[in-house]
């Protein structure tokens, strides 16, 4: 459960954090405090809710999140900067929504071989319009939004038709099986806690998944929604196409997602915004992954190398989880193929690594 100190009790922890690194201590100066600390958003958003975890972990990274969509205007003056510090931009400004065209997309499998890539997947986030985030939602808003939710996606059809799991009810067997199979979340993360994100648990909460089970939705995780397209291989064409399938079936089917003009889509956290989109393969490159050039070869790609099991988790036997890092500023066809590129550059990398290896075994001093 959230802390409920006060804005300015949650102001004095910060700024005792003498060592806190987190873009929230960086960009949250003594004049934005006093020009924020009283003011609400439509939603009955505070400052307080946005800046809870940071102040309350001060060795956050990002350390702040919006209590809900209208934040991103009403607090604008600390979250702006906070936005254009994370993703490395000067101006905010991000073009509309472009998916590209789905049946010719010029890329299909990045490993036909199947020698280097485990699986992929591609997310998004989208949080209902109508609705505030963790921080200021209710328990009603949360059966509300999961009700409207299930309505929709019981509409998809063919490849997209599954079945809606609540985790009200739910075994603690099922549970552990999805969370298992990497299917369900779980309200484990500290800092999620603080900002409320496990209100009322487990509540108007649950998870979807087709029949394939290669097409999952969150409902009420972080977000108020994440789809999630995934399969075994690499083919990304594959897997990119049933999500754009189904992010637009279920816009048709009377899902409205909160957007900001210069922001694109609004989710919880001011990290994942504009297309909120991240394609990842699961990829064994135990080569590049111990050379000292990996983490400026994946900057030269914009690429992102994590742990197989998420952000600040391990490599696990030089299986790494490679993701496009950009994802404000630029369209979803943008961002899936500069991850493409990225991964298609780890792979020649990889491969010439390996070729060398191969070539001088053994040492030029060996008897």
């Amino acid at each position: 459960m959230a802390s409920n100190l006060s804005v300015e009790e949650l102001w004095k922890r910060l700024q005792d954090a003498n060592k806190s690194k987190s873009l929230l201590k960086k960009h949250l100066t003594p004049n934005i405090y006093n020009e924020l600390k009283n003011v609400k958003s439509k939603f009955g958003g505070t400052l307080a809710d946005c800046i809870r975890s940071g102040c309350m972990n001060p060795e956050s990274g990002v350390g702040i999140y919006a209590s809900d969509p209208d934040a991103y205007t009403t607090f604008a003056a600390i979250l702006d900067p906070v936005i254009k510090d994370y993703h490395k931009v000067d101006v905010l400004k991000h073009p509309k929504p472009d998916f590209g065209d789905i049946n010719n997309l010029g890329f299909g499998d990045l490993d036909p071989s199947k020698e280097m890539i485990v699986s992929t997947r591609v997310r998004v986030g989208r949080s209902h319009a109508s609705y505030g985030f963790p921080p200021v939602i209710t328990k009603q808003d949360r059966i509300d939004m999961e009700k409207k939710t299930v309505n929709c996606l019981s509409k998809l059809e063919g490849e997209l038709a599954g079945e809606y799991f609540p985790l009200t009810g739910m075994t603690k067997e099922t549970q552990k099986k999805l969370t298992d199979d990497h299917f369900l979340f779980n309200d484990s993360d500290r800092f999620l806690r603080e900002a409320g994100g496990y209100n009322d648990w487990p509540i108007g909460r649950g998870i979807y998944f087709n029949h394939a089970k290669n097409f999952l939705v969150w409902v009420n995780e972080e977000d108020h929604l994440r789809f999630i397209s995934m399969q075994k291989g690499g083919n990304l064409g594959e897997v990119y196409s049933r999500l754009v399938k189904a992010v637009k079936a279920l816009e048709k089917s009377g899902l409205e997602f909160a957007r900001k003009e210069n922001l694109g889509y609004l989710t919880f956290c001011p990290s994942n915004l504009g297309t909120t989109l991240r394609a990842s393969v699961h990829i064994k490159i135990p080569k590049l992954s111990a050379s000292p050039e990996f983490k400026a070869f994946c900057d030269r790609y914009h690429i992102q190398a994590r742990g197989i099991h998420g952000e600040h988790t391990e490599s696990v036997g030089g299986v790494y989880d490679i993701s496009n890092k950009r994802r404000l500023g630029l369209t979803e066809i943008q961002a899936v193929q500069e991850m493409r590129r990225g991964v298609e550059a780890v792979i020649d990398r990889e491969k010439e690594l390996s070729h060398k290896k191969k070539k001088f075994p053994f040492s030029l001093f060996s008897k």
